[in-house]
């Protein structure tokens, strides 16, 4: 009994004592890498100068630059109506259904006059407008009254979309004014648009005002109800000199400038620019020609800076 316990705790020790080499192991290649890989990194890094800039170029170039308005709104169609009968009774019958072509004054449903004891022709529901039948709400046998609606029309053919205008651009909307619609329905399909009308005055909470574009459906793909995302072309320049707006910086004085590398490309030098027009993503400049090569945005970067150009 006695032989077997010194045999266990023998064999006990043993592993004990192979864990505690393990881990002295351990530490000493870990002081090693410290001492002599992180000790070379260190090396390395000291080596880069802290005071260069890592940048990259653009280069100035012609663009056409427009100014646009971005907003949405709801499609309608031109003209909507929803059909009530003239009488009360009970539906006899739909003559049409929906998505059917309807003229003015086409019949769409028939009405038997509600009155006990007597026997009259059936009386017609007409549309009151050109267009497609949009819904029918009522089904043949239903009792109605001339406060039930038997169906809805809506003329497609030219739709409008309400938008609202910020009050600051109310200057640079005029009646005519082009405008491109987008539908999630056609994702890679633009839709143009005309501006109809415009509200005569300001709404005092959203200080914007109220205009209404129109645009010809004549393949018949947008549809009254959907939503639409409407670019409104404020002005526009063609072919001018521009660079990205986040290449201009601006000083203490509100002037204008670009940074553009010094001719052995290790240094950045201010240059001043005029800016003539903005939009979200270029500015078209003045003091630069094209095809010069200018510094990209860095934070803290400045005249004189030392730079490292990015390939």
């Amino acid at each position: 009994m006695n032989k077997k316990i010194i045999k266990r705790d023998t064999k006990e020790g043993k592993i004990v004592t192979l864990l505690v080499w393990l881990l002295i192991l351990g530490i000493v290649a870990y002081s090693a890498y410290i001492f002599f890989i992180k000790k070379d990194e260190s090396r390395v890094l000291n080596d880069v100068s802290k005071d260069v800039f890592i940048v990259k170029t653009e280069t100035v170039q012609k663009r056409d630059l427009k100014h646009q308005l971005i907003t949405s709104g709801s499609i309608k169609a031109l003209e909507e109506a929803v059909i009530y009968p003239r009488i009360n009774g009970k539906l006899q019958r739909n003559l049409l259904r929906e998505g059917d072509y309807v003229r003015k004054d086409q019949t769409i449903s028939l009405i038997d006059r509600d009155e006990v004891g007597a026997k009259y022709e059936p009386v017609v529901v007409p549309s009151t407008l050109t267009g497609v039948v949009a819904k029918i709400y009522r089904d043949p046998g239903e009792n109605v009254t001339t406060q039930t609606p038997i169906a809805s029309v809506v003329n497609q053919s030219v739709l409008r979309i309400k938008v609202d205008v910020p009050e600051r651009y109310v200057g640079e909307i005029y009646k005519g004014q082009l405008a491109s619609l987008s539908v999630d329905a056609y994702p890679d399909q633009q839709f143009e648009a005309k501006l109809d009308v415009i509200s005569p005055v300001v709404d005092s909470l959203s200080r914007s005002v109220a205009v209404e574009f129109r645009a010809a459906n004549s393949k018949n793909l947008l549809k009254s109800g959907m939503f639409a995302r409407v670019d409104i072309s404020l002005k526009e320049v063609k072919n001018v000199l521009s660079v990205s707006k986040k290449s201009i910086y601006e000083d203490e004085d509100g002037k204008n400038y670009v940074l553009v590398p010094s001719d052995d490309k290790a240094t950045a030098v201010r240059k001043d620019v005029t800016v003539k027009f903005k939009n979200n993503n270029n500015w078209q400049i003045e003091g630069l020609n094209e095809g010069d090569e200018i510094l990209g945005f860095v934070y803290g970067i400045k005249d004189g800076s030392k730079i490292e150009i990015q390939k």
